[in-house]
């Protein structure tokens, strides 16, 4: 959104005043001309911001892609948590990318193109730091981490697995390339069909 600046300032005409007025409007421009520029500079950073946001955002799409961890996906921001029993016994947290957080903010469904969705996953286990003081079995934190995986939206260019590409990657950073793996995490994902094939919804 562009900011204006309106300027003000004394009027350059003589009045009943006299030639004090005049000399309060000579030294008063500078400052209405300061304010003039860092309007100006304001409304060119707000215009660049959304371009290098994509950018950002293209640059670890591309990385995913190419089976590499994208920079800075640790400063995410965090769509959810979840515990998973059973043989998985494992803690996650689901973080997403500024597109992604604003979708899940206005209830977007299908989510838009440019959606990356990371799950950051680790064993679930206890505490006993923590369960000493408490004096109790009751604190769980996250163990050793497990695997990383990505969604990235682009309803075109994978179109054929819902609109969605899928990444696994190691806890060496090493990215899962076995086609038949890949596959069953659209075709689980396939399920949520009604939520844009996400499990995860969003924690406020």
């Amino acid at each position: 959104m562009k900011r204006s600046c309106r300027q003000g300032g004394f009027s350059d005409r003589p009045n009943n005043h006299g030639q004090g007025l005049w000399r309060k409007s000579i030294r008063i421009r500078p400052m209405v001309l300061s304010l003039a520029a860092i309007c100006a500079v304001g409304g060119l950073v707000a215009g660049i911001s959304p371009a290098t946001e994509n950018a950002d955002d293209q640059a670890a799409a591309n990385a995913i892609t190419q089976g590499k961890l994208p920079p800075g996906y640790r400063d995410w921001r965090l769509i959810s948590l979840a515990h998973e029993e059973g043989n998985l016994h494992s803690l996650g947290a689901i973080l997403g990318n500024n597109v992604a957080i604003e979708a899940y903010r206005k209830g977007q469904i299908p989510y838009p193109d440019g959606t990356i969705i990371a799950a950051l996953h680790y064993r679930h286990v206890a505490s006993e730091e923590n369960n000493k003081i408490f004096g109790k079995s009751q604190s769980f934190i996250p163990g050793a981490p497990t695997n990383t995986q990505f969604m990235i939206k682009d309803s075109t260019k994978y179109a054929s697995t819902g609109g969605w590409y899928f990444a696994h990657f190691n806890t060496d950073g090493k990215a899962v390339t076995d086609a038949a793996t890949l596959r069953s995490c659209y075709e689980c994902h396939a399920r949520e069909k009604d939520r844009d094939l996400v499990f995860t919804q969003y924690a406020p």
